[in-house]
């Protein structure tokens, strides 16, 4: 079975890095800390589209009552997350920390558009980890449950 990633969420990881895209190309200070941004961000944004994301595409239908027993496939996805949980959340701390310094460089350069989506980001990053991150461990977690897999 196929897990697509909520168009929602795949649209927010696009515009992100449209927007970091264009921080980058901005130049000066806040061009290199967008890149310190982007190295720190691009295999941990691999990793969310592997393994994180697609499991929450399974959400609808599990609330909905549905579950199918191809469902079962999403579950080395969701045991990978929670094996890796810890690692995850130690790169969104490096991520925040270049975030932090693209915040301070673009508020010290007036540009406020990048201070902004330094501030997304580090929201967006928030977001996975008290919402989307869990969510997606439950979804194999309940799945374990209703397909009686241990």
């Amino acid at each position: 079975m196929q897990f697509e990633i909520p168009e929602s969420l795949k649209h927010e990881h696009e515009e992100l890095h449209a927007e970091l895209k264009k921080a980058i190309g901005a130049g000066g200070k806040v061009g290199e800390a967008a890149k310190a941004v982007a190295e720190a961000l691009h295999l941990h944004f691999m990793k969310e589209e592997e393994y994180a994301m697609p499991p929450l595409g399974l959400l609808s239908a599990l609330a909905e009552g549905r579950v199918t027993s191809d469902m079962k496939d999403v579950i080395p996805m969701t045991d990978k997350l929670k094996a890796d949980l810890l690692h995850m959340l130690e790169e969104h701390k490096a991520i925040v920390a270049s975030l932090k310094n693209l915040l301070d460089v673009a508020n010290k350069e007036g540009k406020a558009e990048y201070a902004a989506f330094a501030e997304k980001l580090m929201l967006h990053a928030k977001n996975e980890e008290e919402v989307l991150y869990p969510a997606s461990i439950l979804v194999g977690e309940y799945l374990k449950e209703r397909l009686k897999i241990s």
